[in-house]
């Protein structure tokens, strides 16, 4: 008992003095903390305010308020190789869109639709082919390209997610994956600009569409995927041999100049036996002459991607500098086709309910979503990545982390986002008393600036129903007194006339032929400064 007793005295100061030197830091840790931040913050501040530019690092500071944070990093990853670079996940400029348009629905005139009527979210595509693709709502889970881009894993997650939604999933450009027809709801198959891009004839019976890609909104024309980068199932199934590169081709096999179009055409109509043929394009300035070639040619639809959207890995340049908006290329390719069975795909940049709605309602048959489907794959699962690597790494072909994945938890994340999105639109088109998308126009719309009004011919909020009014008198009355001018000249067209027919007939004066010309010029002046 006593041996007890000594031992707990010798561990009682031990216990005492660490109670102490706790108690002491606890009292001293937030003046100490305080101190130090306070000396921290006094330094820098000093240096910041002292230092002269060139020794100073608030010397970046004026540089990035003439250019970004990211043109600060690309200028890195140029000045660190001297290769060419390619981002990810497309341009972060912000171009012309959705934003200025708003949907106008009648409140006292219609009354909205009660919760319990269903909403007819339903579209068909390609109905000019024997064999159209009819979709249970009209959002499509854009291309993806397994090997180019993504892994086995994710895109058999996006396979089954479109199943589960009633919508269509595509292959993107890269190699056939065997498995991915057979977990989509709707498999849409592209012909693309790769050693593999024909097809097989196997592969296209698994198809229920066909997508001719040339471009896309982010990308355009061909590229070169180092064999180091190219490795493992998908070099397999691209039929690649061992060290061999992929490289992208200017357009499908087959066709090496604008004159081989139609023969490819007539090869791809028949073994796609009755279904749907699109065509997939960046949308240009030129778009008016693509879209006339694409109507002789007999595709079935198109897809207008615009410069808003993403891809796995192109150049900085043709994300920011090629292509024109989706918006501009809805409003351009709807006015074109508007005497036209051709279906209307729109992408590029299209992230909330709304603005997927108003693309419905100025024409689009359909909508392709990439980035959505794409970064919902991996929703909570990020933990397994972060913070050392980004979310995406998850999902990326050459990514040592894609194994990781839960495939049919990334299933189920995309479909609870598309299926959020489209629990939205119909509960706006309740509020628009609109039941189908058949009933959705441009007449839902209304234009908040006169730019957004021009381009898409919505007509604009703040004009009042007077203001129409006198402006359609204003024309009215520039229209009459263009005809006033007009009917002023065909009466002194018609005297001299008569005059000079008179004159050559009666008389043998050669004289009046110069006169005559001259009051002929004058006439010819009168008439070039009459608005027409």
């Amino acid at each position: 008992m006593q041996f007890i007793i000594t031992i707990f005295q010798g561990l009682l100061q031990p216990i005492l003095l660490l109670t102490l030197l706790l108690l002491a830091f606890v009292l001293l840790a937030k003046p100490l903390l305080r101190y130090l931040i306070k000396r921290i913050t006094n330094d820098v501040a000093t240096t910041l305010l002292s230092d002269t530019y060139d020794q100073n690092l608030a010397e970046l500071l004026p540089s990035l308020q003439r250019f970004s944070v990211i043109n600060l990093i690309e200028m890195s990853l140029r000045a660190q190789t001297g290769a060419d670079i390619t981002r990810p996940l497309g341009s972060p400029k912000h171009f012309f869109n959705y934003d200025n348009l708003m949907f106008s629905p009648p409140q006292m005139t219609a009354l909205s639709l009660p919760v319990s009527v269903k909403i007819d979210m339903s579209v068909t595509l390609g109905s000019s082919a024997a064999k159209p693709l009819t979709l249970k709502i009209p959002l499509m889970i854009a291309g993806m390209a397994y090997g180019l881009g993504i892994s086995e894993e994710a895109k058999l997650a996006l396979a089954k997610a479109s199943k589960i939604l009633h919508t269509a999933n595509c292959s993107g450009e890269g190699p056939f994956l065997p498995e991915e027809p057979g977990q989509s709801g709707k498999f849409i198959l592209q012909i693309c600009n790769w050693q593999w891009g024909l097809r097989t004839n196997e592969q296209i019976a698994a198809a229920d569409m066909l997508e001719v890609k040339i471009g896309q909104g982010a990308d355009v024309g061909p590229a070169k995927i180092e064999a180091i980068d190219f490795e493992g199932r998908a070099r397999i199934l691209g039929e690649l041999a061992p060290g061999e590169p992929a490289v992208g081709l200017p357009a499908p096999p087959g066709v090496n100049k604008p004159e081989d179009w139609p023969a490819f055409m007539k090869r791809l109509r028949q073994r796609a036996k009755g279904i749907p043929i699109a065509l997939k394009i960046m949308a240009t300035d030129r778009i008016e002459e693509e879209l006339a070639v694409a109507v002789e040619l007999g595709f079935d639809a198109i897809v207008i991607d615009g410069c808003e959207a993403g891809s796995h890995a192109t150049p900085p340049i043709k994300q920011d500098d090629f292509g024109i908006p989706s918006l501009y290329g809805l409003i351009r390719a709807r006015r074109y086709l508007k005497n036209s069975r051709m279906s209307l795909i729109i992408s590029g940049g299209y992230f909330t309910p709304g603005q997927c709605l108003k693309a419905l309602a100025l024409g689009a048959d359909a909508i392709y979503l990439g980035t959505i489907p794409l970064f919902a794959l991996g929703h909570n699962q990020t933990e397994k990545v972060l913070p050392w690597e980004p979310p995406t790494t998850l999902l990326y072909y050459n990514s040592p982390t894609k194994t990781q994945l839960n495939v049919e938890q990334a299933a189920t994340s995309v479909v609870n986002v598309l299926k959020s999105m489209v629990l939205e639109m119909e509960e706006a088109m309740r509020a628009l008393g609109k039941s189908s998308l058949k009933e959705l126009s441009p007449d839902d719309l209304v234009a908040l600036d006169s730019v957004t009004a021009e381009v898409t011919g919505v007509r604009q909020a703040y004009s009042p129903v007077a203001s129409q009014i006198n402006s359609t008198e204003k024309k009215c009355r520039e229209s009459l007194a263009q005809l006033n001018s007009l009917l002023h000249y065909a009466r002194q067209l018609t005297i001299f006339l008569e005059t000079a027919l008179a004159g050559l007939c009666y008389s043998n004066d050669s004289a009046c032929v110069p006169e005559l010309r001259d009051q002929y010029h004058l006439l010819i002046k009168q008439k070039q400064i009459i608005p027409v």
